[in-house]
């Protein structure tokens, strides 16, 4: 754990710390607040990530995950993506749950993004398990938690199963938060990429109820004649 942490810390930089600070609104306030940043970029924590996942510990995995840097809650999520896909059954388990009971360390947009389809989609779909956990986090009061619910579906859309990207829709419908109508409004287009039908039906339900944000979102790939129509009616 420390040869990765260490890796990950020669690699900072302070001028982009800087910068990533104020791109995920972490002043007072703000979604992010707290956050803090070594400044290192994607690319370079996937090729630190994929020298380490092998041969680390689920507890170590853990214990980078309760780091106080972004980047490094990060590298320890895309650890958990690379050694899912390598893990038997039971091992998968034992990653979901250790994901699952640190939801509060996936505190960022890119954080849930980077992981909850990989994560918990994957295994839930892979072994055909229950999905009531998403729906239970779905109904979370926690933003992220109900972001990793909608995002997790977007492995099942990438499947055609698209179902509980719908129903898991219809219950984040009453949002306040702009980072929900944005997730859900981006998982309904990808719905629509598969199935306009079943999106085009979802919005002759809901576009005059759904969040602006939400259903500009889920019509970007419509015509201009298609956006103005449920824009304006």
């Amino acid at each position: 754990m420390s040869t990765l942490f260490d890796e990950l810390y020669n690699q900072r930089n302070d001028e982009k710390a800087v910068f990533l600070s104020r791109f995920f609104k972490t002043a007072k306030g703000e979604y992010g607040y707290g956050d803090k940043f070594l400044g290192i970029t994607v690319p370079i924590q996937r090729n630190i990530v994929k020298k380490h996942y092998k041969n680390i510990t689920l507890e170590e995995i853990e214990s980078l995950l309760h780091s106080e840097f972004h980047e490094v809650r990060l590298s320890s999520l895309l650890l958990l993506t690379y050694k899912i896909k390598e893990s038997n059954v039971q091992e998968q388990g034992k990653i979901v749950k250790l994901y699952l009971k640190n939801t509060k360390y996936v505190d960022n947009w890119d954080l849930v993004d980077s992981s909850a389809s990989y994560i918990l989609g994957y295994y839930l779909y892979e072994n055909n398990l229950d999905k009531t956990i998403i729906y239970d986090l779905a109904v979370s009061q926690d933003l992220w938690e109900q972001r990793i619910a909608i995002i997790s579906t977007h492995y099942f859309i990438k499947k055609n199963m698209f179902d509980d990207t719908i129903n898991i829709s219809k219950i984040l419908l009453d949002s306040k938060e702009d980072l929900i109508h944005k997730a859900v409004g981006w998982m309904l287009r990808e719905v629509g990429k598969k199935d306009r039908t079943i999106l085009y039906n979802f919005l002759l339900d809901y576009h005059k109820t759904m969040p602006r944000t939400m259903l500009r979102y889920a019509i970007e790939h419509f015509s201009k004649d298609e956006r103005e129509m449920f824009l304006k009616s």
